[in-house]
């Protein structure tokens, strides 16, 4: 079969459509253009109002590609509302998240095809899905259900698959990937288990790390630190940790489990645990309501925690929502001048993290064209190395964002 896998959203997202191309090569199958394809997968999201238009869209696109080929549609947009696809055309196909590994089943050889052309150094392991917090501007918790997590045998298992066959970095992914428990263990012994499980393959060079991807400030406790902080770098020192405002009263409408201040205090402790932890962040601007006030307090506390990068959002209004049903909406020229000043300040502050760290020593995993930091800076690829090393380099001046 030749298929197209169309992925859209999340990094989580990302990961299963790496999956899904492994196991349909795994299968036989051939990846090509959507032109040329029998089958197109499209993984959708629907975190926003404009994430839904463009899931209705690629569905479009891949109708008009050809005439013949079927079109799969899985991911949030559709498990929000499937009739929406189905009614598109008689060739699409809507198969719900859950039932995607029966559509399309894995294989053994699948894992070691995701360490083939484009998987070989970093790849991704899904250990979570859903959420059961309820922010009023999300409706991911409806499209996913509650949270579930893969249970820690198969994680180890699946990791000591990738570090035999190269990898070099693992990363962690999930929904809410804090809230991970299976069989008593949490993600700090998630991780204790994977460092003890992968310390040392013959022949192989330097163990894999790993990275914990996205993470709720709640659910950063006090072994995760630990783990990170006594790891020497094996559990890469950097989190992306959600702020989403740095106003308290803001975040309290959109009923985050935490206060500005409580943000600010446990960066703070993470920092005096791990001087050159590096920290990314996500920002909502315009939600309904956010005053001027409430969006300077946002932009001093961003920067007075120093993060590397700030992935900015003007908020988009999701019907289904609660946020989505304020009258006191954000006016979207506003709403464009917060985003882009938050945006220069990102690139500010990406560069400040870049230059504190000229002269100290990172391990940097090194891919085809470029090599990625244990802080998340992209740099050169080290002279002599290649890909699929994990190689130590001094940081050298130049300018860098996020």
């Amino acid at each position: 079969m030749k298929f197209t896998v169309i992925n859209l959203g999340c990094k989580v997202n990302r990961v299963e459509s790496d999956d899904v191309a492994a196991a349909l090569i795994a299968q036989g199958g051939r990846s090509v253009s959507m032109e040329q394809a029998d089958l197109v997968v499209v993984n959708t999201c629907t975190v926003t109002g404009e994430a839904d238009k463009k899931a209705r869209k690629a569905v479009r696109q891949a109708l008009r590609a050809n005439g013949y080929s079927q079109v799969l549609v899985t991911g949030c947009a559709s498990a929000i509302d499937p009739g929406e696809f189905r009614d598109m055309d008689a060739r699409v196909e809507v198969v719900p998240k859950g039932r995607l590994s029966e559509r399309i089943p894995s294989d053994p050889g699948a894992r070691a095809l995701r360490m083939g052309e484009g998987f070989r150094t970093r790849v991704s392991i899904k250990v979570q899905d859903g959420c059961d917090h309820a922010c009023t501007f999300c409706i991911v918790h409806v499209a996913r259900g509650r949270a579930t997590s893969v249970s820690a045998a198969r994680v180890v298992d699946e990791a000591v698959a990738y570090a035999r066959a190269g990898a070099k970095e693992i990363v962690l992914t999930g929904i809410n990937l804090g809230s991970y428990a299976s069989e008593g263990v949490d993600l700090a012994g998630l991780l204790e288990r994977l460092l003890e499980r992968t310390a040392s393959f013959d022949g192989r060079g330097a163990p894999p790390r790993f990275r914990v991807s996205s993470i709720e400030p709640q659910d950063v406790s006090d072994n995760l630190v630990d783990i990170m902080a006594r790891s020497e770098g094996r559990v890469c020192r950097h989190l992306h940790l959600p702020l989403q405002s740095g106003s308290s009263r803001v975040l309290s409408e959109m009923a985050r489990d935490y206060s500005a201040d409580w943000f600010e205090a446990l960066v703070s402790r993470m920092y005096e645990r791990m001087p050159m932890l590096s920290l990314s962040t996500d920002v909502i601007v315009g939600f309904p309501g956010e005053t001027e006030e409430d969006f300077l307090m946002t932009k001093e506390l961003v920067e007075r925690l120093a993060f590397s990068c700030l992935h900015v959002f003007p908020y988009s209004l999701r019907e289904g929502t609660p946020a989505a049903l304020r009258t006191d909406q954000v006016d979207e020229q506003v709403k464009r001048r917060r985003a882009a000043q938050l945006r220069r300040l990102s690139a500010e502050l990406g560069r400040r993290d870049y230059e504190r760290r000229v002269g100290t020593v990172e391990q940097v995993a090194v891919e085809a064209n470029s090599a990625l930091t244990e802080s998340y800076h992209e740099v050169p690829v080290p002279l002599m190395a290649m890909a699929g090393d994990l190689v130590p380099v001094v940081i050298q001046p130049r300018a860098e964002g996020c």
